[in-house]
Formats: structure tokens, sequence, C-alpha cells
């Protein structure tokens, strides 16, 4: 999805800030990181922190694993399919998920570490994990795949995808979340798989059919 300069600015700045104390040397993505992650080097895309999409602070501080996540996993949110597709509305649907994992699931924070919105807008989920996905070495443990969570980045693609293709801005936005987390953590592009493969459910629909186009389509990116 397009996204003009200068919101694209301003949040570029907004994550960069928020993201941790001292995130400034962050911007030093290459340091400290081994040769699987490939040249060249993709682009951070645009995604909003914690405190941009206005997400409460956890009931309990949030655990960090120290070694690199192995896998992602894709999950979809099976709320209803809306047609509003503004950065407002991605900002809402975090809201929404964290409330829902926090009120009724009892967890800490969201349980997934990323959230990407039916407008294609990337967020945060749980405190933390833009942090680590910027610095690439550790990662927060989540609570989005039993038996995966503190191995495996999972992204939330908003909506429900039983019978239905998720927009193309959305799948677009998967995509680019992939590789730049693929490159981050060093992660191959074999190593994405639905939520599906791990547990009993339907999640992420026919999102998990189209898991070989995603896995190309990383590794197109990746060159």
């Amino acid at each position: 999805m397009s996204v003009p300069v200068s919101r694209r600015a301003a949040l570029r700045g907004a994550v960069l800030l928020g993201a941790a104390a001292g995130a400034s040397a962050l911007t030093q993505l290459g340091g400290g990181r081994d040769a699987r992650a490939v040249a060249p080097r993709i682009d951070q895309p645009v995604i909003a922190n914690c405190a941009t999409w206005g997400a409460r602070p956890p009931s309990s501080p949030v655990s960090v694993v120290q070694s690199r996540p192995n896998k992602i996993i894709v999950h979809h949110t099976a709320f209803p399919n809306t047609t509003d597709y503004s950065l407002a509305k991605a900002y809402a649907n975090s809201r929404d998920i964290q409330n829902l994992h926090m009120d009724s699931n009892g967890w800490l924070d969201s349980g997934q570490h990323f959230t990407n919105s039916r407008g294609g807008y990337l967020t945060e989920g749980r405190h933390g994990s833009l942090y680590a996905l910027l610095h690439g070495q550790t990662m927060v443990q989540g609570a989005h795949c039993v038996g995966q969570n503190s191995q495996a980045i999972g992204i939330e693609n908003d909506g429900i995808y039983l019978d239905v293709q998720p927009p193309a801005a959305l799948w677009n936005s998967l995509i680019v979340f992939c590789a730049f987390t693929c490159q981050q953590y060093g992660i191959a592009p074999s190593e994405i798989y639905g939520h599906k493969d791990f547990n009993n459910t339907q999640c992420p629909g026919l999102l998990h059919g189209r898991l070989p186009e995603l896995r190309a389509a990383v590794a197109a990116r990746l060159g």
C-alpha cells in the first residue's frame, strides 16, 4: 500500500523513538549479526510501536528469550472482515486484540508479536517485540501458538479467511514483513508456517494454502 512520505516519515520516527531507550543505536542494524543476514539488505517497513497505537501497559513484565526465533507463524484474527482499511482502524484493531487477550484470555499483553491490518498497516503486538526485531538477537515470549511461543514470531492478519482471500494490501504487507523478519533473525523462508501446522485450529484459513506462495515471494525478496 502506498503511504504518503510525510506520514511514513512521521511513523518511522515514532517507531524508532518508541522501540526502546537508546534506539538510535539500532539504526546500525548490521552490528552483531552473522552472515545469514543477506545482501542487499531489505529496508525496515513502517511498524507502529505499542505507544503509537495506544496500547495498555502489560499486566506483568514480558519475558525475553535470549536467543533468536527459528520460524514465523501466520495467523488470522477471525474478526469480521472490515471494509475500513484506514490507519486509524488498524490502530483500533490492535487495541481490540489487546483487550480481548488481556481481559478475556487473561494474558499479560497481546499474544502475537505483530499485527497486519486489512489495509496493510503493521503494528507491534506484545510490548518489546519491535525492539527485539530491530536488534535481531532476542525475542519476546509470545502467547500465540501452544508449544511455539518461545521460538516463533507470530503475526496476526486481521480478518477471517475461511472462505475468502485477504485484500491485496494485507497480502503484500505480509510478504514485506516476513522478508524483513527473516533477514533480521536469519530465518529461512521455508520456516514460515501457519497456526494449524502446530495446533488444532482452522487458523489462518485460506492463508494456509498460500504458504508456498508466501515462502517463494519472501525468498525472492531476499534474493
